[in-house]
């Protein structure tokens, strides 16, 4: 690119979670490409590696539901021209509205490019519409596409570009093992983990996310001997705290207290997905990736799924044996029991890379920078 950009990302908060490790992915990558990062947010604990990273964040309270928030939209505009940004890239649903309303009442000819990114299955309507409004909409996955052509269908196919989120193989290397102390550690807090085969469920504890079935799975498994422990890994949503409740009393009434570990939000995830005999994704309703499944898959461990949304795509590209038809309890321990006896090797390659996410994100600003130049020009 012959010109330094100005990237801006919006979204809600740098807390946790798959859209705020994108987030940072990109402005790090926007860093090293010699352009320039901004990130507003409320903040929160992953504003130290953004800003390491040499990026820039901006503290606002952009996501709060409030029809206050719509007062930072002539804010947003000044922001907008006063630091020259050529990109802006929301990632949510309320920063999208005030960026968009921000945007549309500036001068076409003096106004950034306009990106958004479809990171789910939104419920459809108005509100979460703004989503598909950018010059370019980038879709999670090809299933995510569908999703946007089937419910607005107003959207022009050509505006809409698939970039599969990436996974970095430097963080979730081909057959990791932890060192030794992490072992000492782990065995230390959990001793009854020792010569027991384990089955891991990585997410946050809500009912979209399977626990549910994790236990039917477990109450099954049992049955033909005591060798195998489950782990949920993930902490609790503020608001589901009843719900994780259930899940515990669901555990103790079957008497699998000791099969079917909490473990809580951790630090040490791809540590447990590396020491795990198979990973299993048992969402109820389709994910719009599922990147556990590929840091899984991408650290060689088996994972078997529901063969639905994201997580279907990946599998059928890098591990078909592990798809399951959605909510098949008998294919799901048949197909669990085949992979934690005998499971086919995980493919060393595979197409989820972090370097190609980048890439194709970079490539997306830059043509649509050069095309409004082009457009200029012309005129």
């Amino acid at each position: 690119m012959a010109r330094r950009l100005t990237v801006l990302q919006v979204l809600p908060a740098l807390q946790s979670g798959g859209v705020e490790r994108g987030t940072l992915e990109v402005a790090a990558e926007v860093v090293r490409r010699g352009h320039r990062a901004l990130v507003i947010s409320a903040g929160g604990r992953m504003v130290g590696e953004l800003e390491a990273s040499g990026a820039e964040h901006v503290s606002w309270d952009i996501g709060r539901k409030s029809l206050a928030t719509f007062r930072l939209v002539p804010r947003l505009r000044r922001l907008l021209r006063e630091e020259h940004v050529d990109i802006l890239h929301p990632r949510s649903r309320l920063p999208a509205w005030i960026a968009f309303l921000a945007w549309r009442g500036m001068d076409p000819n003096d106004r950034p490019r306009l990106v958004t990114t479809v990171h789910g299955f939104y419920s459809v309507g108005r509100y979460s519409a703004v989503m598909t409004r950018g010059e370019r909409v980038i879709a999670v996955s090809e299933s995510v596409r569908r999703y946007i052509l089937d419910n607005y269908p107003r959207v022009d196919p050509g505006r809409i570009q698939v970039i599969h989120r990436g996974v970095d193989p430097v963080a979730f290397p081909y057959g990791y093992i932890p060192d030794e102390p992490w072992w000492q550690c782990w065995f230390g807090e959990y001793p009854m983990l020792k010569n027991r085969k384990v089955i891991t469920l990585a997410g946050r504890i809500t009912r979209l996310k399977g626990h549910a079935d994790l236990i039917d799975l477990m109450v099954e498994l049992r049955r033909g001997g005591d060798d195998i422990c489950a782990l949920a890994v993930g902490g609790e949503h503020p608001r589901r705290k009843r719900y994780a409740q259930e899940l515990r009393h669901r555990v103790a009434d079957a008497g699998l207290e000791k099969n079917i570990l909490f473990t809580g939000q951790r630090a040490d995830v791809r540590e447990i997905l590396a020491v795990s005999d198979l990973v299993v994704s048992l969402s109820r309703q389709p994910e719009s990736f599922g990147r556990t499944v590929m840091e899984a898959l991408s650290l060689g461990v088996p994972v078997v799924g529901y063969d639905h949304g994201g997580v279907g795509e990946i599998l059928e590209a890098v591990y078909p044996s592990g798809r399951v038809q959605p909510g098949d309890r008998a294919a799901l321990r048949a197909a669990v029991e085949r992979h934690l006896a005998q499971p086919p090797a995980v493919p060393a390659d595979h197409p989820f890379h972090l370097d190609r996410m980048l890439a194709q994100t970079l490539e997306l600003y830059e043509s649509l920078v050069r095309g409004a130049a082009a457009a200029v020009v012309g005129d």
